[in-house]
């Protein structure tokens, strides 16, 4: 399992790592093929940041997912996928086996990345940084596959959105900072 790091410091994931990140900008993730992808690649962008499972009974909600990405990414809108298998297990794949199904069922196209940890001591330092950012129902942990992080255009964490939020119900709020 791979985690993301702040650009500028590579250090073990604590919530003193991620001081120094100001915006989403500052991390580097690992894509879903092992590639290293420096989040300042989508500055200036819109982002929805998602962490999914392929098992869930929130897993229909690609299919929103791809037809909100599809409606605004020529606007400057992305949606950024981070498989998580920590909620009963509902990820059990590798990053190729989630990504094949995510294409083969959902026609998914936006960026998907490698499967991660969202909660715990061993959750990647973007999601302690995004929680930091945006508190949720569950304080600074993730309740549960498909919550959502919106990201206005300066990289900033705006809005949290839990599980049961669809793809359709944050159109408008999309739409709002695009």
């Amino acid at each position: 399992m791979t985690q993301s790091t702040p650009a500028a410091d590579a250090a073990p994931e604590t919530i003193d790592s991620t001081a120094t990140a100001a915006t989403i900008y500052d991390f580097t993730v690992t894509a879903q093929d092992g590639s290293s992808v420096s989040l300042s690649d989508y500055r200036g962008k819109v982002l929805l940041v998602v962490n999914t499972a392929t098992g869930c009974g929130f897993t229909p909600q690609y299919e929103g997912l791809e037809a909100l990405y599809k409606k605004y990414k020529d606007r400057g809108f992305a949606i950024l996928d981070f498989p998580c298998n920590q909620f009963a297990g509902q990820a059990p794949g590798t990053n190729e086996e989630i990504h094949e199904f995510c294409v083969g069922r959902f026609a998914m196209t936006f960026p998907q990345f490698s499967k991660i940890n969202v909660n715990g001591k061993d959750a990647d330092p973007l999601y302690v940084w995004l929680k930091s950012q945006q508190g949720g129902v569950a304080g600074s942990r993730i309740k549960w596959n498909f919550t959502k992080f919106l990201i206005d255009r300066d990289g900033h964490a705006v809005a949290r959105f839990a599980s049961q939020t669809t793809p359709e119900e944050l159109d408008s709020k999309v739409a709002a900072l695009l």
